[in-house]
């Protein structure tokens, strides 16, 4: 084991889901890279799989809905976590409405906001996608969803 992974096998980051719609192609994954990475202005940062079928849609898109979910929405995790839209359209088993730019939000999630994309980050395998924060809503309290707690969701488009 890389020292690094040391260190990251420390790390329990909170999960959310990220949806893209551009047209009539929507998208949405899985995410465990994320952070706000900016005060003033406010700033958000999430970081796609390039691997995985949203980040074509994410990089033509203007704008991104970021949604936060709790531990009791293990299932909508799942979902987004194990399933890829290439073979399958997750958005036909959940509730969602189209909002600000086209973003597309998950009407269940705990809370969300849109984004628009301000600049994309290379970062290897990951690219990063920082977001202005345009649109948000709240909508369930309690804990959030953690890395620990997504561990027996197998990834749809894994990486090597």
């Amino acid at each position: 084991m890389a020292d690094a992974d040391v260190f990251m096998d420390r790390l329990n980051p909170e999960m959310c889901v990220v949806t893209a719609a551009t047209g009539e192609a929507r998208s949405g994954c899985l995410v465990g890279f994320a952070s706000q990475c900016s005060i003033r202005p406010a700033r958000f940062a999430v970081w796609l799989s390039k691997v995985n079928h949203t980040y074509p849609v994410a990089r033509a898109a203007r704008y991104l809905a970021v949604h936060l979910l709790t531990r009791d929405q293990h299932e909508l995790a799942a979902l987004f976590g194990g399933e890829t839209g290439d073979r399958f359209d997750k958005f036909t088993r959940v509730r969602w409405s189209s909002r600000v730019g086209g973003a597309v939000v998950l009407e269940d999630a705990a809370a969300w906001f849109v984004g628009k994309v301000e600049r994309h980050v290379d970062g290897g395998d990951h690219e990063g996608f920082v977001l202005e924060p345009v649109q948000w809503g709240e909508r369930a309290e309690g804990p959030l969803l953690r890395l620990g707690d997504c561990l027996d969701i197998s990834p749809g488009h894994p990486v090597d």
